[in-house]
C-alpha cells in the first residue's frame, strides 16, 4: 500500500485543522485538568477521590450496565429490521427506511416526552391496564430503571438499524441465492453465508450504540429517578453547579478511556471502515477472524435447528395453484419487523393528539380540543426567539459542515491509501467520543475565549458534530459515482476545476443536498452543546424545551414536539425526493 496522494491531503487539511482546533485541543485541555493541582503540580488526587468514594463507583457501574443492556437489546431487535430493509427491493427499502429515519432524526426530547405520556400514572399503558382489569391502580412504570431502558432502547435503536443497513445492503445477494440453488436450506444459508458477512455491521451498530449510551443523559434525566443517575449527569453537575473542572476532567477521562478501549478492540477485529458502510472488501477478512472451527460449528447447528423448526410451517404456507411458495421465515421476519417499526414510530405520533388537549397536563386520553398551546407558542417571545435561533444556527452549520466535510470525503475516496483508516477514524471521532465530553471541553474553551452564548460558538460546536454525517453521506454518493464522466470531460479539454464545477457537482447535487439536510437536522436537534455553550442566554429550541421540562412537562412541549416531528418528516421526504431524482437523472 502507498500513502495518501498529496492532492488528497490538501482536501483533508480544512477538516483535520477544524477537528484539531475544536476537538483535540479542547478535550486535551479538559483532561489535563484532572492531573493538575491548583498550583500546577501533577497530582492523582481526583482519581483517588473516585476510588475512595463508593457512590461514584456505583454510578460508573450503573452507567456501564445501562449501556451494555441497551447495546445488547438494540442489536437483538435491530437485526430483523435491518435484514428486512437490506433484502427488499429499492422502492420498498426506501419506504421502510423512512420509518427508521423518522425516529432517528426526531428529537430525543420528543421521544422522551412521548414515553412520559405512555408510562405516566395517567398514561396510555396504565389506562389500558386498568380498563382491562389487569391492575386496580396505576402501576409505577415511570422513574425507574425499566423506564430508562425502554427510553434508551427506543432512542438508540434507529442508530443501530441505520448502521447495520449501511453494511448489509453491500452484501452480494447472489451468494445466498447460489447456496439455495445448490440445495442449501434457507436457515442454513442464512446462518452460514449471510450472517457472518453481516457481522461487521452488527459490530458497528453495537459499538455506536454502546458509546452513545455511555455519554447519554437526556433519557435517564427525564425517565429515571435519582437512583438511576448516570456518569454524564455527574459531569454536568460538577461543571454547571460546582465549577469543579478538575473532577469533571477526571470523570471525563475515565469515560473516554473506556470508550477508546472498546473502539480499539473493535478496530482490531472489524476495522474502522465498517463505520462508513464497508462490507466485503476491507471488511471481508474479519469473517475469518471470528468464525473459526468452533464458530462454523455453532452456525451450522443454528442453521439445522432453524430449518427443522421452520419445516412444518413452510409446509402449511407452501405453494398453491395461485401463489408460489414463500419461506415461512420471511413471513415471520415481516411480522417481527412490523412490531418493531410500531415500537419505533408510534410513540412520537402520540404527541400529536396530546398537543390539542384542553387540559393543562400531559394525560391520556386528551380532554377536549384546543389550539391554546400552539397559540401560546406563537405569542411567547422566548419560544419564537429560540425557534428562529435554531433555524439560523442549523442553516449556518449545514453550510459550514458542507464546506469542510465535502472536500474531506473527496480526499478519502479519490486518494485513499495507507493512513486512510486513521484519517477516517479522526473524521468520525465526534461520533465516537461521548458528546458530553465534547460539550464540556468546548465550554471550557469558549469560556476562555469569551464565546459562551455566541452564535459563532454554537455554529462551530454543531459543525463539529455534523461533519461525520456529511463525510459519510458524501462518501456513499461517491461510491456510486461513475468516474468516467470526469474522464470524458478531461478528454475534451476541461481542467480539474471546470470538471468539478460543471460535471461532478451537478451530478452529485441531490446527494450533497441530502448531506446538507442531515447536517441541518443534526444541528436543529442538538441539545448537549447548547446546554453548555449558550450559557443560559440565547437558547436554541432544544435548550428551551429542556429548560421547560425541568420546571414542568406540559402540553406546550407536546405542541413543540408535533412541530418538530412535522419538520423532520418534511426533511426526510425532501431527502427521499432528491434521492429519487438523482437516480432518475443517472439512469
Amino acid at each position: 500500500m502507498t500513502a495518501l496522494r498529496p492532492r488528497a491531503w490538501w482536501l483533508l487539511i480544512p477538516a483535520l485543522a477544524f477537528l484539531a482546533a475544536l476537538m483535540v485541543w479542547p478535550v486535551g485541555q479538559l483532561l489535563s485538568q484532572s492531573v493538575l493541582a491548583r498550583d500546577g503540580a501533577l497530582t492523582l488526587a481526583q482519581y483517588e477521590r473516585i476510588a475512595a468514594t463508593p457512590v461514584y463507583l456505583r454510578i460508573l457501574g450503573l452507567t456501564f450496565r445501562c449501556a451494555l443492556w441497551t447495546t445488547l437489546l438494540a442489536v437483538l431487535f435491530s437485526y430483523p429490521v435491518a435484514y428486512l430493509i437490506a433484502t427488499s427491493n429499492n422502492d420498498r427499502r426506501a419506504r421502510l427506511m423512512f420509518w427508521v429515519l423518522l425516529p432517528f432524526w426526531t428529537s430525543f426530547l420528543v421521544r422522551a416526552f412521548a414515553w412520559i405520556v405512555l408510562l405516566g400514572r395517567n398514561g396510555v399503558i396504565n389506562q389500558y391496564l386498568q380498563a382491562l382489569g389487569i391492575t386496580d391502580e396505576p402501576a409505577a412504570l415511570l422513574f425507574n430503571f425499566g423506564a430508562v431502558m425502554v427510553g434508551m432502547l427506543h432512542a438508540l435503536m434507529p442508530l443501530c438499524v441505520v448502521t447495520m443497513v449501511s453494511v448489509m445492503e453491500n452484501i452480494d445477494g447472489n451468494l445466498s441465492r447460489a447456496a439455495l440453488t445448490l440445495g442449501g436450506r434457507p436457515g442454513s444459508t442464512f446462518w452460514r453465508i449471510y450472517f457472518p458477512l453481516s457481522m461487521p455491521g452488527v459490530a458497528a451498530g453495537g459499538l455506536l450504540v454502546f458509546i452513545t449510551a455511555l455519554g447519554f443523559f437526556i433519557i435517564p434525566a427525564l425517565l429515571g429517578s435519582p437512583r438511576e443517575i448516570m456518569l454524564p449527569q455527574i459531569i454536568i453537575q460538577q461543571v454547571q453547579e460546582l465549577l469543579n473542572w478538575r473532577f469533571a476532567g477526571a470523570l471525563s477521562l475515565l469515560l473516554l478511556v473506556s470508550v477508546l478501549l472498546v473502539f480499539l478492540l473493535y478496530d482490531r477485529v472489524f476495522g474502522v471502515s465498517t463505520l462508513a458502510g464497508a462490507a466485503g472488501g476491507e471488511a471481508a477478512p474479519t469473517r475469518a477472524r471470528w468464525t473459526g472451527a468452533a464458530g462454523r460449528t455453532v452456525l451450522a447447528a443454528l442453521g439445522r435447528i432453524t430449518d427443522a423448526l421452520a419445516a412444518p410451517f413452510e409446509a402449511a404456507f407452501g405453494a398453491t395453484a395461485t401463489r408460489p411458495a414463500r419461506p415461512f421465515g420471511r413471513w415471520l421476519l415481516i411480522a417481527v419487523a412490523a412490531l418493531i417499526f410500531a415500537f419505533l414510530a408510534l410513540p412520537a405520533f402520540l404527541m400529536i393528539p396530546v398537543s390539542f388537549t384542553g387540559s393543562g397536563m400531559l394525560d391520556w386520553p386528551p380532554r377536549g380540543f384546543s389550539l391554546q398551546w400552539y397559540e401560546g407558542l406563537w405569542e411567547a417571545p422566548q419560544w419564537t426567539a429560540a425557534t428562529l435561533r435554531s433555524f439560523q444556527v442549523a442553516f449556518l452549520t449545514g453550510l459550514l459542515a458542507m464546506l469542510i466535510g465535502t472536500p474531506a470525503a473527496f480526499g478519502l475516496m479519490r486518494g485513499l491509501r495507507r493512513g486512510g483508516s486513521a484519517v477516517l477514524a479522526l473524521l468520525l471521532a465526534p461520533l465516537i467520543i461521548p458528546r458530553i465530553i465534547i460539550a464540556v471541553a468546548l465550554f471550557y474553551l469558549f469560556a476562555r475565549l469569551q464565546m459562551v452564548g455566541s452564535t459563532l460558538g454554537l455554529v462551530l460546536g454543531h459543525t463539529l458534530l455534523a461533519i461525520p454525517y456529511v463525510v459519510v453521506t458524501v462518501m456513499a454518493v461517491l461510491k456510486t459515482y461513475d468516474i468516467r464522466y470526469d474522464a470524458a470531460a478531461a478528454s475534451l479539454g476541461a481542467n480539474r476545476l471546470r470538471t468539478l464545477w460543471h460535471v461532478t457537482l451537478p451530478l452529485m447535487k441531490s446527494g450533497l443536498a441530502a448531506a446538507f439536510l442531515f447536517a441541518f437536522i443534526t444541528s436543529f436537534d442538538e441539545l448537549t452543546i447548547a446546554l453548555f455553550t449558550t450559557g443560559g442566554l440565547n437558547a436554541t429550541l432544544p435548550k428551551q424545551m429542556w429548560d421547560s421540562a425541568v420546571l414542568q412537562v406540559n402540553p406546550t412541549l407536546a405542541a413543540v414536539s408535533t412541530l418538530l416531528l412535522l419538520l423532520v418528516t418534511l426533511v426526510l421526504l425532501a431527502a427521499d425526493w432528491l434521492r429519487r431524482r438523482d437516480r432518475a437523472v443517472r439512469t
